[in-house]
Parts: structure tokens; sequence; C-alpha cells
């Protein structure tokens, strides 16, 4: 009888696989939505590029095979502009809003899967959560929507204005890199005011929904002159986004500043730079023309693209804590000390194993799937590809030019590299292995070599 249960118990639909399987069945509305005829000017698509343009939206991407302001009609724009939001906010979040709307109870499985997402800590209050998240994002993307509204408004009808000002408001807060112009935001380079609120878009969405709570209650208790205690995640997140910003977009203001903008006044070279440097990390627009880029900008790129946002965000990548953890792991080893400290606090071993875990899992699924890549698209360069996969998984959307190159096949692969990149790989592999152990196996201990 207990072996049956405990067979029953393993087997048991995990919220990890809730998650991998919500975002699936997004995907396949998704696909289907694209497919039909009002959502394309043509009134046809292929069902791979419905299903990789799909994949591109929900998984908050922005790789397209069709350009997303002459091939969709404006039902297609909205359908694209549906999904990224959902996306972005995450799947679950959006089913729990909607039972919270109708008077039903979350369920067990839910409520694990929005605090993991969401904070590192167990909380109470679920509800709270998700409004706040709805709230927040909102406000966010309202006030971004009114900015580019009044700056964009003398420059097309009234309608056509406020469409574009909210679709990209919510694809930069969302870091889905979705633009309604064809070269992204070149045009825009010397667009001081541009520049700026996409930037502040994409960096509220990229720092996740637990660091702007506390950002909040700072701002809050500083107008009540009350001291508030910051959590350590908030202090890792805000100081690796700084320093993530700041130092690449020195680096490629020096780089580039004779080579791919030496044309560029002093103004659009410090803009370009800035900008490129916030959105390689999972927005995915550009005002840089990459293909002119040298070879050390666009390694940096890649190692921007693969750090990613933050944990709870609208972003992916492997995140910035998690290489904060690998950088306090490391430093503590340098220093010769048992335990790993960061900002005088002592970090589980736990969370040290998960996040090596997760850049181990990470380079596994990029090294795969360019190798697959590499198989599907003759011809394709070492960089070019390497770019276009680790694009895919940190969910960033930039392109050296394959995405509308690739093969039936390529797109495929690519796709399965979104999907892993925007659920993460540690969640796919919860969803795929057996969660529960039947027994605990101790063998005799032997030591190998290492290094």
């Amino acid at each position: 009888m207990s072996e049956k249960r405990t067979s029953r118990e393993g087997r048991r639909f995990q919220p990890a696989q809730l998650l991998a399987v919500s975002f699936v069945v997004a995907i396949l509305v998704g696909t289907i939505l694209l497919a039909l005829p009002f959502s394309t000017q043509s009134g046809q698509i292929s069902i791979v590029d419905a299903l990789f343009t799909a994949t591109s939206a929900v998984c908050v991407t922005g790789l397209t095979v069709k350009e997303t302001p002459t091939y969709f009609s404006p039902v297609g724009q909205v359908i694209l502009l549906v999904l990224f939001q959902m996306g972005g906010l995450g799947i679950m979040a959006f089913s729990t809003l909607i039972l919270l709307v109708a008077g039903k109870r979350i369920s067990v499985k839910d409520r694990i899967i929005i605090q993991e997402g969401y904070t590192p800590s167990s909380i109470k209050n679920v509800k709270g959560l998700i409004r706040n998240i709805f709230v927040y994002a909102l406000i966010i993307e309202g006030v971004g929507t009114t900015f580019l509204y009044v700056h964009w408004c003398s420059q097309s009808s009234a309608p056509r204005a406020l469409f574009k000002s909210v679709f990209h408001s919510v694809s930069a807060f969302c870091n889905a890199g979705f633009s309604l112009s064809s070269d992204s935001f070149i045009s825009c380079r010397g667009d001081f005011l541009v520049n700026i609120i996409l930037v502040v878009l994409i960096v509220a969405g990229g720092l996740g929904f637990l660091v702007l709570q506390e950002l909040k209650d700072v701002w809050s208790s500083w107008i009540r002159r009350k001291k508030v205690h910051i959590s350590l995640h908030t202090k890792l997140v805000l100081t690796l986004t700084l320093f993530l910003v700041a130092v690449p977009a020195l680096l490629i203001f020096v780089i580039e500043g004779d080579r791919a903008m030496q044309d560029f006044g002093v103004k659009e070279k410090i803009l370009a730079s800035f900008f490129q440097a916030v959105t390689a990390r999972t927005a995915g627009f550009n005002t840089l023309e990459l293909n002119t880029l040298s070879f050390a900008s666009v390694f940096l790129l890649i190692v921007l693209m693969f750090i990613g946002a933050s944990p709870g965000s609208t972003g992916g990548g492997v995140k910035t804590s998690t290489v904060g953890v690998i950088f306090a792991f490391l430093k503590s080893k340098i220093q010769a000390r048992e335990s790993v400290n960061l900002y005088y606090r002592t970090l589980p071993l736990e969370l040290i194993t998960k996040a090596f875990t997760v850049v181990t899992l990470s380079i596994g699924v990029i090294f795969l799937s360019a190798f697959l890549l590499f198989i599907a698209q003759k011809g394709g360069t070492m960089e070019g590809v390497f770019f276009e996969v680790v694009s895919a998984f940190g969910t960033v959307g930039l392109s050296l030019g394959i995405t509308p190159k690739l093969t039936g096949l390529g797109k495929i692969i690519l796709v399965f590299t979104m999907y892993v990149g925007r659920i993460g790989p540690l969640t796919l592999l919860y969803a795929l292995s057996r969660r529960r152990s039947f027994g605990k196996y101790e063998y005799v201990e032997e030591s190998v070599m290492i290094g």
C-alpha cells in the first residue's frame, strides 16, 4: 500500500511541470492566432514562422523571421503585444489574476510557482503579490506610454502614435525587443528623450518585482524619515545592474568610438553606448548597426546576453544574482575562507550549488543548440551562430542577420532554445525529472583529480 502511494507521489504533477506546460500552451495558442488570415497583411504565414514568432513573443525574445511593422496586420501586432505582455509578467501570474477576478481560490501549486518565480522567500499574501505585480507593470508602462505619446503625437496621427507608444512601452518593460520600426531604434539614435524613456523601462522590467517593491518601501520610508531593511537580494541586484550598465557602456564607447561610431557626434556616441549596454542584457532593441561592431564588442554583447536580467523580472539569461553568487564563491576560495560571504551575510551551500547548476546547464543548452544550428545552417559563421543562440537563450532578440535566413530546422532549434531560456534550464530539468527520491543511497567515498 505504501509503495503504491510513494509511486503516485513520484508521478504527481509538479509545479515546474505546470509552469513548463503553461508556456507551451500559450505558444500554441499564439501560433494558431498568428496563423489566421487576419493576423498578416498578406493573409498567410507558414506554421513554422507563426510558431517561431509566437515563441519569440511569449518568451519575450524579439527575434523575428518576418518584419513586425510590414508583415503583420494591426490585429497581428495587437496579438503580439498581448503575447509578450503575458510572457513578460508570467503566464501563471495572468492565470492567477483571472482566478482572483472570477472569485476563485488559488491552488497550492499556483502559490508555489508564483512564490518561486517572484520572491526568494515564502510569503503569505499571494494575492497582494499578484496585485503589486500588475499595479507596478501598469503604472510603469502607463508612464512610459504617456511620455512616448507626447513625444510622438506630432509625428503621426493620434491613434497611431498612441498604439506605437503602448506597443514600445510594453515591449521595453517586458524586455521583449519587438519594434514597429524596421531598423529597431537606429533612427532614434540621437533622440535623448526616447533613449532615456526606453532605458528606464528596460531597467525597471529587468530589476524584478521584489526589487521594485523594496525600492518603493525605501522611498516611502525616506519620505517619513524612517529606516527600512533592504534584503541581500536587492543589494546584490542593484549593485550588479549598475556595474553591468556603466562598465559595458564605457567599454563600447572606447572600443567603437573610432570604429562603428566614428561618424557620430559626442552626444550620439554616449547615447548609443549607454543604450546598447542596457538593451543587450535582454531587451533586444538596438541603435547601432550590429554588423559594424568589432569582435571585441560582439563578444561583450554575448557576455551581457548570457548574464541577462534579474530573477523575478521580465528578462531572461542566467540572471545577475546567479553571477554574483558565483563570484562571491570564487572570492571566498581565493581568500581561503570556508564560508561564502556577501554583504556581511553567509550564503547557504544549496544556493551556491543551484547557481553553478544553472550556469552549467545554460552553457550546455547553448553549446547543444549552437552545434545543431551549425548543422542546420550551412555557411553559418562561428560569430553569427553563437551570437544568435545566446540571444535566443537569453531572450534578448539581437541578431547579426542570421534570423531571416534560418532554415525550417534552424527555426525549430531556436524555438527550443528560446523556450528553455525563458522557463529556465533548471525548471525544465525539474519538470522532466522525478522530484521525490525513493530512497537515500551512499557508497564508498573516493576522490578524483580536478584541474
